[in-house]
Formats: C-alpha cells, structure tokens, sequence
C-alpha cells in the first residue's frame, strides 16, 4: 500500500482538466503515442464535441515505481454527488484554475467537497502560455480566499505539457499513500462502489475502492445496502479500458464485473462486502460504509414523440439509457395535446440536455420536450405529505394546507462591474441574499438563497448575458419550504393545454400569464377562425390575447347594388366562422411549449 497513490482531477468547467490528464496518460506511457487523441478520458461524443467532462473515468498509471489511481471527475454543479462519490474513494485530489479566469464557483464548491473529505490538495495553475495569463494575481486569489501557500501552486501549461511532471511528483510526495479505516474489521473485505456502468453483454459492471482485504474472481460478494449476492466474473483495473488482473488489493481502484441486470441494483455509494474467515470469528452483521445517498432527480419534464408510432421507441431507448444512469427516472404521461409520452426526472438542465441529445441522435427520434419543472411537496388536511413533479398533479385548492418548494444555494462569482446587474436579477427572482464578499479587487462572491424554479429555466442565460460571459454560478440544494404558489393554466381554442401549464408564485402568476400569452400569440398560427389564448387560475381568467381569423373578402365580385346583398355575404360568413370555431382544432407549433422558459 506505500506505493499506491489515489488522487482525483477537480475545477471548474473549461480550466483543462481532462487536457491535464491527457498530458499524464502521455508522461507516464500509459497509452501509446499512436493511440492517443485529445480528450482521452471523455469517452462519449458529446463530451467531446462540447468540451465538458460527463461521466466520470478512472485510469491507473505507473510513475516512478508508484501505482497511480487518477479519477477524471465531472466539472458541472448537475453532477456533484457523482464527484462527491469520487472524493471518498482517493486521498488527494488535483486542483486545476485557469490562469485566465482565476478561481469560480465551482472551483469553490469542489475544494469544499475536498476539504469535508479530509484530501490533499495539490493547485496546479493551468494555461500560463496564454498572453492573457495572471499567474501572480491568481497565486494571491488562492492564499487569501482558499488559504492555499503560493510557494505550493505548480504552473503548468497542460496543453503546451510545460512543468507537468512536476505534477506527478507532487502527487507522490504530498498525497498520503491509503490507510485502512478504523470501523473495518480484520475479517471482512468492504469496498466503496463510486460508479457503475451496463454492459450489453457482461451486466454490471462496478467501478470499487478496496478498503481491506482483496477481491478475486469467482468471489462471492454481497451489496449491503441492496441486499443482493452475486459472484465476481472478472475483477481488474483501468488502462484505461477495461484490463484483467488476479485481485483488487487492499488500497486500490478497479472494476468488478457482476452480472447484475440493472445499475439501479448497484447504486453510487454503495458498500461491496465479503466474509473473511479469521480464527473462529465470522461478521454476523455487517456495517456499511458511510455517506451512502440515494440520488433523486430535481428536475422533471415531459418527453413526447412528434409520430405517435415512435411511442414503442421511445420507451426502449429511455429504458436501455436508464441501465447505466440510475439518477434518470420516468413514467408514461398523456398529454391531451401531445399524446402520449413520459414524464422523465433528471439532475439538472444540463443531464436534461444531454439526455435529449442522445436520444435524437441514438434511437432516431423527433422528440418534444416540455418546460422542465421541479418537484413540489403538498401537505394534505391529515397532514400526509405528497410529492408532485407533474403540475396537472395538483389537487384542487381546499384539499390541501400548503404547498412547498425546494430551495437552493447559489453560489455566484462576478465582475464587480456587473454586481447590480447580478444582484436585481437574483432578487426579482425571489432569491434571500445571505453574504456578499470580494474575492480581490476585480470580482465578488454573492452567496444568495433561491426557489429552484427560479433558476431552471433561463436563469443562467440570462446571468450570462448581463455579465458578459464572464460570471459562473454553482447551486446546492437545501429544503423544501412553504410558499403561495398556484397552477397557472393555459387555454388555447378554450381548452386546456396541460402540457403548458406551471406552477408559479402568486405575486409572479399575472405578469408571467400575460408575457405567456403574448409570445404565444406570436408563435402559434393564425386559422380561419378566432383563436382565444388565455391564462388561468382555477376559474379565474388573468391574462388573454386573441389571433384573429383569416378573412376572405367575399364582397370583392360584388360591382354594386343594395347594400343588403353585402351584409348578407357578411352575415353568412360569420355563421361559418362561428361553425368553424366550434369544430376547429389548433396545432401547437415546438416553439410553443418553449415559450414557457422565458419568463421575462
């Protein structure tokens, strides 16, 4: 166990982490210079294409006669348990800050999550090959707001591959090698499952950190917390693809293939567990390791087919995408306008997106997807508590005492000439600010507490925007708390449309309804006959538009004559309208259910 060292990649997004890693796979020969390419460790398409770590990727490297385990964690604030897991399975942990940029808010909430799990820390300053590089100014931001020495930051350039040894050295000398836990006992092997991905054809296959003992092939193994047995088919380490080895020991990170049917049956944090006779002493009843929690989504939305017939697939793809993400869950919903499809819970905006993508580009679908909301408690009259992620879920007004949301902590790192701005965005949207300090002379941290459907939707475009490009933002969530919140109902051709309908603040619903109604005035075509947009609460109408019908001119032969024969025309096109409004059906452009994130 001396010579093993287990250490993870953290920042921000975009501060090259995975380039660093690149760099460290080249140094220590663990890939062949003809098979290397860049972005290695981001393994799918749209990690590559859109510069961001998704999955975590753990690789094993040799240096210096040092076993090195290096975890590649996801940089953005949807994955956070994911990294917390990751932060629990090493003891050091690399922290990369762009010498352009200097330190954001997710490079606060990563070392945070370093610091609770008792890591090293090695700063490594990224990216002085740049002519916009600051590396004493960033230096200063590291020593006075993380209390990190400057004599301890290693400057790199990872993509030039300048000084990046040093960083390997660092790790052999700073981070301590691992250490057996107190609360294990000497007769049993348990290990930390800090991911887990399906194989079509082996199963299950989980990513583990030894604590004690080892693990070997035909091992039988059992998941605390699940409950279940299954026998270890293959056990191994990362180089980076999967390569066999005859144990996982005390101390190190490897795989374990288990032939499990379902993620959802080995779950992130869970403890991998085997009986180690000793003398004539046998665990009765095992404990598992700490930290164990079950991830639940925030963020719900609904996902029809633009064709009825791709319902079918539809299903198969969510299904088979949930084999290997045990945080996407979903279950069918009909739609009166859309038909029929799911309502599907995801992380955040972004495994939203990424989800969506994939599912276009792997199974071939045309797909709607709705305005995502999040998930309410509503506390009946006898005090039952049930959650809601639907807002058509919603029972009427008298059969409940109140209805409660979830909040969140924000965290946002700003240039202190865009703090208005940020301050009278973050407020109008409902948000509590808590402290408000200056990381130098040039920027601020606005810690801020905030309804998470306030932030769902366009709120980072919006940031963005008023920033320039320049603010970041990092969320955390915090309870559920009661608010006076209603569902605002939309009616187009006077019926309801439930896949626009929304739950909002009271004080919010009737400018929100009549900025609703405008932009679907403007996105919905015209017809022959009048078209009513209407928003509601319950029965009462608090914003309306109208589009109006196309109109024939069917005077124009008339050449003159009484005017009687033109208002009976007139008169008789009126009653067809009034006939077609009655029969008329209106369809709903994409647009229109997009309308709904941009609340202002």
């Amino acid at each position: 166990m001396k010579s093993i060292r287990n250490f993870c990649i953290i920042a921000h997004i975009d501060h090259g982490k995975s380039t660093l890693a690149d760099r460290l796979l080249e140094i220590t020969h663990t890939i062949d210079k003809r098979d290397m390419k860049a972005q290695l460790l981001d393994t799918m398409d749209i990690e590559q294409e859109r510069g961001i770590t998704i999955k975590l990727q753990p690789v094993r490297m040799d240096w210096k006669n040092h076993q090195l385990n290096l975890i590649d964690t996801p940089g953005h604030a949807d994955f956070t348990y994911e990294v917390s897991r990751s932060l629990k399975a090493v003891e050091g942990a690399i922290l990369v800050v762009d010498a352009t940029q200097g330190i954001e808010a997710q490079t606060l909430a990563n070392v945070y999550l370093a610091l609770e799990s008792n890591l090293t820390i090695i700063p490594v300053l990224n990216k002085i090959d740049l002519p916009a590089a600051d590396v004493e100014r960033i230096k200063n931001e590291l020593e006075n707001v993380l209390s990190i020495p400057r004599e301890e930051v290693i400057e790199i350039s990872a993509k030039e591959g300048t000084n990046c040894e040093a960083v390997l050295d660092a790790v052999i000398e700073r981070i301590p090698p691992p250490q057996p836990l107190p609360d294990i006992e000497e007769h049993e092997m348990k290990a930390l499952i800090f991911d887990s991905v399906f194989d079509t054809y082996r199963g299950v296959v989980i990513y583990v950190r030894n604590f004690n003992g080892e693990i070997r092939k035909g091992d039988r193994l059992k998941l605390l917390r699940a409950g279940c047995d299954f026998e270890a088919l293959e056990v191994g380490c990362f180089k980076p693809k999967y390569s066999p080895t005859a144990a996982i020991h005390n101390g190190e990170i490897g795989y374990i293939v288990t032939g499990l049917k379902s993620v959802r049956d080995a779950r992130v944090g869970e403890t991998v567990w085997k009986k180690i006779k000793h003398g004539n002493n046998i665990e009765a009843a095992p404990t598992p390791l700490p930290g164990y929690k079950k991830v639940t989504p925030f963020v719900f939305a609904g996902v029809f087919c633009t064709e009825a017939d791709d319902y079918p697939t539809l299903r198969d793809a969510l299904g088979k995408l949930s084999l290997n993400d045990a945080s996407l869950t979903f279950e069918p919903e009909q739609s009166g306008a859309l038909g029929f499809g799911f309502r599907v819970g995801f992380l955040g905006l972004l495994h939203m997106e990424i989800v969506q993508e994939r599912l276009e580009r792997e199974y071939n679908l045309d797909l709607i997807v709705t305005a995502p909301s999040v998930k309410y408690e509503i506390v009946k009259m006898t005090g039952e508590m049930i959650p809601i992620s639907n807002p058509s879920e919603l029972p009427d007004s008298g059969s409940y005492v109140e209805i409660k949301e979830p909040w969140v902590k924000v965290e946002i790192v700003t240039p202190k000439e865009y703090l208005g701005g940020v301050l009278e965005l973050v407020t109008k949207r409902r948000g509590l600010q808590k402290n408000l300090s200056f990381l130098d002379t040039n920027r601020a941290l606005v810690d801020y507490e905030i309804p998470l459907a306030s932030i769902v939707t366009d709120f980072y475009d919006k940031l963005k925007n008023i920033t320039s490009g320049y603010a970041s933002l990092n969320y955390e969530h915090l309870d559920f708390r009661p608010g006076d919140l209603v569902r605002l109902d939309v009616l187009v051709a006077g019926e309801k449309v439930d896949a626009l309908s929304f739950i909002t603040h009271r004080s919010e619903a009737r400018g929100v309804g009549m900025q609703l109604c405008a932009k679907l005035k403007e996105i919905i075509p015209r017809a022959n006959f009048v078209i009513p947009i209407q928003a509601a609460i319950g029965a009462q109408v608090i914003a309306r538009e109208t589009i109006s019908a196309y109109r024939k001119d069917v005077t124009g032969y008339l050449y003159g004559g009484d005017v009687t024969r033109k208002n009976k025309l007139l008169d008789k096109q009126k009653k067809g309208k009034k006939r077609m409004k009655k029969f008329g059906k209106v369809n709903l452009p994409q647009e229109a259910f997009l309308a709904v994130l941009k609340k202002d």
